[in-house]
């Protein structure tokens, strides 16, 4: 079993092969219906000591917890960055292009360069040549540095947990920010996700722009056939499409990430 306590002793076999920077990666936000989908980083190199106490995967922690170590995270790491995409985005260009448009903001706003990147699970979602053009969203700059990808870095992998917590809480402040201005939805405690306030609130009002209309959630209220084949085709599916009532609706196959 995998150890809850994640450590830097990955992070520092690769440091020995050579990389002299590497960069923890992790998403937060995935699977919420509302808010956006956001990419922490957090920069290492072989003058880096042991991670602070407590640091582990964002989803392990209280958020009383998460919110202490985020000065403690700043203060560890050679360098961090969140970057956001934003339900509009997601619904524009789909879940996973979007990761990777927050991933390339993160580095975007580190002012070093990774030799190498952690993602935590068996898919590289931040590399992508055949869609290099974009990088232009979020302006002109180097490649994507290398990818390894490890199933539980978020468990075992300081630089990946601490990235976590960094794009978790970030992205909590921004889903609660937004529930001021849409109070009916709850999302200072559902946090944008499925909770059962959340469901009801949408049963009871609609969406609002800052839900993520074109995933399944929200097949009732209408998308484009075009938004429903570019959604398909990023988990690898056919999109079914119906006419209802005059509309273009989703009715099956887009992934609703857990």
């Amino acid at each position: 079993m995998t150890s809850r306590r994640p450590s830097l002793r990955v992070e520092r076999a690769l440091l020995r092969e050579g990389h002299r920077l590497l960069a923890g990666m992790d998403e937060v936000g995935r699977g919420a219906l509302a808010g956006p989908v956001s990419v922490g980083v957090v920069v290492i190199d072989e003058s880096t000591r042991t991670v602070p106490q407590g640091v582990k995967d964002s989803k392990l922690l209280s958020q009383q917890a998460r919110e202490r170590m985020v000065p403690k995270v700043r203060r560890w790491a050679v360098d961090h960055a969140v970057g956001h995409a934003s339900a509009a985005e997601i619904d524009e260009l789909g879940i996973m292009a979007c990761l990777r448009l927050a991933g390339t903001r993160a580095l975007a706003g580190l002012s070093v360069v990774p030799d190498l990147v952690i993602l935590d699970g068996n898919h590289d979602w931040l590399t992508d040549p055949s869609r290099a053009g974009l990088l232009g969203l979020v302006g002109d700059g180097p490649a994507t540095p290398p990818v390894t990808t490890m199933i539980k870095a978020d468990l075992r992998c300081s630089s990946v947990a601490a990235a976590s917590v960094l794009a978790k809480v970030e992205r909590d402040g921004i889903i609660t920010g937004y529930g001021e201005q849409y109070p009916v939805y709850g999302w200072a405690g559902n946090k944008g996700y499925s909770a059962p306030d959340h469901l009801a609130a949408l049963d009871e009002h609609g969406s609002c722009e800052l839900h993520r209309r074109s995933w399944r959630r929200f097949a009732q209220e209408g998308i484009t056939a075009q938004q429903a084949e570019g959604l398909a085709a990023e988990v690898g599916a056919v999109a079914a499409i119906e006419e209802v009532e005059g509309e273009t609706v989703l009715v099956e196959v887009v992934e609703e990430l857990a």
